[in-house]
């Protein structure tokens, strides 16, 4: 399958913004392998600001837009390097892809983009994207810039014809109400349309994630479903997880695209 994974920050670093070293070589590990299993894999990774905020010794993340831009910039760096040096101990070569909104909103450089990920995937390289954050900002408004990695994820997803799109996060997925306050939150394995009864689930009071990281997931799994692909939200923090979605095991919260994709899984 061709195969988007989105890694959260909470999955690549400590709370110091420094590099969760054993956590991040088994991740890269798992997708190694499913490499050497035949699927096409892409990155979304985000954590640039937060690894850059570690490497600039910040005791804390930056208010102002230019440290935090200086934070990504070096942080980037570091990410890339961090990336390079554990899939090249696999055999595996990585590449470095940066968008801003433009780059997906404009038919001509949206075209280019889709041209780059598609040569580097036949020649089996793993691109990792993330969004310019360094130059990239919300200063002007949200319109200039995607603004997170769940909705940029899709955006990619959608762009290469991705079969499946995963969301590695802090979360197991989808809940009827926040399970860390509602010992009745009952989760939710399977869903196959946003309903706006789904989406009150990301916005509504009792919302583990109320303040705004369910609702971009929800968002990027509307986007997904719309090009037929599914979407799996899972906690990132057992990468081993990854060989049980790809499987098509219902492993997290998993939105369904199309009936073909669940097909092509379970041949897997």
């Amino acid at each position: 399958m061709k195969i988007i994974i989105k890694i959260g920050t909470s999955t690549l670093a400590h709370m110091t913004g420094h590099l969760n070293i054993r956590h991040v070589e088994e991740l890269v590990k798992v997708l190694a392998d499913l490499k050497n299993a035949g699927h096409s894999l892409v990155l979304v990774s985000s954590g640039a600001i937060g690894m850059g905020v570690g490497k600039l010794n910040l005791a804390n993340r930056p208010d102002d837009m230019p440290t935090k831009q200086a934070a990504a910039a070096v942080g980037q760096c570091e990410l890339m390097y961090t990336y390079d040096r554990l899939f090249a101990q696999y055999g595996h070569t990585v590449a470095q892809v940066l968008l801003t909104r433009d780059d997906v909103d404009d038919a001509e450089r949206k075209r280019n983009f889709e041209n780059v990920m598609s040569r580097l995937m036949e020649l089996g390289v793993l691109p990792i994207v993330n969004e310019n954050d360094a130059v990239a900002t919300d200063e002007v408004g949200v319109s200039t810039t995607i603004g997170e990695n769940d909705t940029l994820s899709a955006i990619v997803a959608g762009c290469v014809g991705a079969d499946l799109l995963i969301l590695l996060s802090d979360i197991d997925g989808l809940y009827t109400s926040d399970p860390r306050k509602d010992p009745d939150a009952a989760f939710i394995p399977v869903v196959h349309e946003i309903t706006p009864e789904i989406e009150a689930l990301a916005g509504g009071a009792g919302s583990a994630l109320g303040s705004g990281g369910m609702t971009t997931k929800l968002k990027a799994a509307k986007i997904a479903m719309e090009n037929g692909c599914d979407m799996v939200i899972a906690n990132g923090q057992k990468p081993e997880t990854l060989y049980d979605i790809v499987e098509g095991n219902y492993t997290g919260t998993r939105f369904i695209g199309s009936i073909g994709n669940m097909g092509k899984e379970s041949e897997t």
